[in-house]
């Protein structure tokens, strides 16, 4: 339900919960764009009550490497974070972004409730359309969220120069900027 401030209607902020690859790319990526308020690098998806990254790189887990992403869509609308999502890796690879294999790297999405998932189911619909090759991204429900260590967070930002960030990121980040400069703050 839109709340009123000062006689203007706004919307109240919203979370979607993604995965696609390695939780560092998309956290680049949402964390450059505009309305995006908050961006949290988390496992979920699996079965074990208490994973880490060296259990969920193992793929015995179930967990995928995910984002929490929590967005003012008054400031950036919530098609623009899903074709973001979609721009941001390949959703047409079936466990895996580039060198990264295993289950913990697949592409999926975690609606909150029925709304968000046919919002999502919308969003690969859309995408399918600007891809040859088959969407595999799958729509799971949304179980708990367990916090990736702070290693984790804002890794590109804290870390740009590591080999990973160079080699992998910055293409990535690159795309995106082609496509979507106008809801990027840098």
């Amino acid at each position: 339900m839109p709340r009123v401030v000062l006689g203007m209607t706004s919307s109240a902020p919203q979370t979607f919960v993604l995965a696609g690859g390695c939780f560092w790319c998309l956290d680049a990526v949402y964390r450059r764009t505009r309305g995006v308020q908050r961006v949290r690098s988390v496992y979920t998806g699996g079965h074990t009550a208490h994973p880490d990254y060296e259990s969920v790189c193992s793929g015995t887990t179930g967990h995928a490497e995910a984002v929490e992403v929590t967005f003012d869509p008054d400031v950036v609308p919530a098609e623009v974070v899903l074709d973001l999502f979609f721009t941001g890796h390949d959703p047409t690879t079936l466990n895996r972004q580039g060198y990264d294999v295993g289950t913990q790297y697949r592409s999926a999405m975690f609606p909150a409730d029925d709304e968000q998932r046919r919002t999502f189911e919308a969003a690969i619909a859309r995408a399918q359309e600007l891809f040859e090759d088959p969407v595999v991204t799958t729509v799971e429900p949304l179980g708990p969220l367990h916090e990736a260590e702070d290693f984790h967070q804002d890794f590109y930002g804290n870390q740009p120069f590591n080999g990973y960030c160079q080699v992998i990121i910055n293409p990535k980040l690159a795309k995106v900027r082609k496509h979507y400069a106008a809801w990027l703050t840098d």
